[in-house]
């Protein structure tokens, strides 16, 4: 099954992080057809370091630049529209993804066509991935997703792997701060069909600056 995995970058994220979310990538059991990475607004020359090196190794990487930032959901609908397959994953540029994260997505996605879009939980640590100081869970169930998005986020964004086709037909991200809430709640008044994985896909990197940059209450 091909996919794109889409990603944004900004001027702030640390090239180190950078570094060891696209190793993760290659270090999947499946790994993408495609990697979108946006850069949203200039980048400094260490980013584009990591960016270059790592087209090196995985040449089928497409650079979409933006000459200043939008914003996460305004970046990504750029990115969204360079990718060439119908199934995209999400991936944050500091977060780092566990090897069997899209190899057990992917599987959902085959087996249901039902489902539209696919999540999991994350495990959020600090300094190094071995330091695990919490598991953020998100309901499993259509049903049960349904219910909770009444009161909170109902998918980990980072982990989300969805079809191109369901994502477009809501409008994609909006302007708002809440841009990924927002989007699943439409997504789910449009009949779309969600799913999450209950176990933990992604190593979430838990600090003060992201918590900060990627927002939610």
């Amino acid at each position: 099954m091909n996919f794109s995995v889409l990603m944004s970058v900004y001027l702030r994220e640390k090239p180190h992080h950078l570094e060891q979310a696209l190793d993760s990538l290659l270090a999947q059991t499946v790994q993408p057809s495609e990697v979108v990475i946006v850069e949203d607004g200039p980048l400094t020359e260490a980013l584009h370091a990591v960016i270059v090196a790592f087209k090196q190794r995985f040449p089928t990487t497409v650079s979409v630049v933006l000459p200043r930032n939008l914003g996460l959901g305004l970046a990504l609908n750029h990115g969204l529209k360079q990718c060439r397959f119908p199934i995209i994953a999400r991936m944050d540029s500091d977060d780092i993804a566990m090897p069997l994260r899209f190899e057990k997505q992917l599987e959902i996605l085959r087996t249901h066509k039902e489902i539209d879009v696919v999540g999991s939980w994350i495990d959020e640590f600090l300094g190094t991935k071995e330091n695990i100081i919490s598991t953020r869970k998100v309901p499993e169930t259509h049903r049960e997703i349904l219910h909770f998005a009444r009161y909170r986020c109902p998918l980990n964004h980072p982990t989300v792997v969805f079809r191109k086709e369901a994502i477009e037909k809501v409008g994609c991200y909006r302007k708002v701060r809440l841009e990924d809430y927002d989007l699943w709640v439409r997504a789910l008044q449009s009949g779309a069909v969600f799913y999450n994985l209950q176990e933990s896909l992604l190593w979430f990197r838990f600090s003060a600056e992201a918590f900060h940059r990627r927002g939610g209450l």
